[in-house]
């Protein structure tokens, strides 16, 4: 790890709060590259949403760039890849895992710890048919090795901005989906998006706090 790396570890690390359901398990990420192979304007030519994935487990390598560039820090003030409403991040990023959908990970849900670029295991098992379901039954979601799912703690920006910080997490939401969709495709992937679902039976499938509410269900894989 670079010497701006491991300040960014320690300064962010001071604001760590352990997720409740972790069960103390918790996986460090690669940390993410800052250069690549596909320019901006290439990844917006070609991106598309997807729904059709192939049979091919992701590496930690790639979970760790497509969660960084959703809502990873960049800044040693704590800045991160979406901008937010007066910095107020209510975001939350979960990352459902399936059976063989990443090598050496299992399966289940895990949660996005942004300070310390980490995942908290927050549920085991295979639960993207239970997703799926909750999804009004859109089968397709089950096929990707991975779904995203982007939740919000409305507030932690309402506090701020009144009833405005919903409108301001939405927007929020908007950004870090379009960022994980084109640093989908500059790494080779494909991510749909999913706005259809039934809200209390999706927040219940993935265990989430009361105060998480789920926004948008994005898919990831190669695409078929």
């Amino acid at each position: 790890m670079n010497l701006f790396g491991g300040a960014l570890m320690i300064i962010c690390g001071i604001f760590f709060q352990p997720p409740s359901g972790s069960g103390g398990e918790f996986i460090q990420l690669p940390q993410p590259a800052l250069t690549g192979q596909v320019s901006v304007e290439a990844a917006l030519k070609a991106r598309r949403t997807i729904r059709s994935f192939a049979s091919r487990s992701l590496d930690l390598a790639q979970v760790s760039q497509l969660l960084w560039a959703t809502q990873g820090i960049t800044d040693p003030r704590g800045l991160r890849t979406s901008p937010s409403a007066g910095a107020t991040y209510p975001l939350e990023i979960y990352l459902v895992a399936g059976d063989r959908g990443v090598k050496d990970l299992d399966p289940g849900v895990y949660r996005y710890l942004p300070g310390n670029h980490a995942l908290a295991l927050t549920l085991k098992g295979d639960l993207r048919a239970r997703v799926a379901q909750a999804s009004l039954n859109q089968s397709w979601m089950a096929t990707a090795p991975v779904i995203v799912v982007l939740a919000a703690e409305y507030s932690r920006c309402t506090r701020r901005y009144g009833q405005r910080g919903v409108m301001y997490t939405h927007m929020e939401s908007g950004l870090a989906g379009e960022n994980l969709f084109l640093q989908a495709e500059a790494v080779g992937l494909g991510a749909g998006i999913v706005g259809a679902f039934e809200d209390q039976n999706l927040h219940r499938v993935l265990g989430l706090p009361a105060e998480h509410v789920p926004l948008l269900v994005m898919p990831v894989g190669y695409k078929y």
